[in-house]
């Protein structure tokens, strides 16, 4: 004599979250990368095939200075030093390095803004300002950009 009988319908329920559950496992093994979990919950080949797929996008200061040493050395005495080209200008085109003559973006004051309006967020000797009291979006009016402590 049994001493549980299951409904039909109870048991149909538990069958089919069972085979959910094992369709589900035999999945993640099929599709899950074999470097997923390498580093965690990620997977390890991501940046190997990103990196073969995608041009480099930064050129850094050093291909800069190649080709504007005059700046280079002007940027190295200022506030500015540790900054990379890329931080104000924006990435460098592939044509811009193959020719010079074609311009870069000029940055604008909002690109100053990223940087020095003031945020509680910041160390406290860093340069801030508050945006309303200051000649706000004209920065490069009163400030050199590679140069900032100058006055042109």
């Amino acid at each position: 004599m049994r001493c549980f009988q299951m409904p039909p319908q109870v048991f149909r329920v538990v069958l089919l979250i069972f085979a959910i559950g094992v369709s589900y496992l035999v999945a993640r093994t099929l599709l899950t990368p074999a470097s997923f979990h390498e580093y965690g919950f990620y997977r390890g080949a991501a940046l190997a095939e990103h990196t073969t797929r995608h041009e480099p996008v930064f050129a850094g200061k050093l291909a800069c200075g190649v080709r504007h040493p005059d700046v280079l050395k002007t940027l190295a005495k200022g506030g500015h030093k540790n900054l990379s080209c890329e931080a104000c200008h924006g990435v460098v085109s592939p044509q811009h390095l193959t020719d010079p003559t074609s311009n870069m973006d000029k940055p604008s004051g909002a690109i100053c803004l990223r940087c020095h309006e003031a945020s509680p967020s910041r160390p406290a000797g860093f340069r801030q300002i508050v945006v309303k009291d200051h000649y706000a979006e004209k920065c490069i009016e009163c400030h050199l950009p590679h140069e900032p402590n100058e006055v042109p």
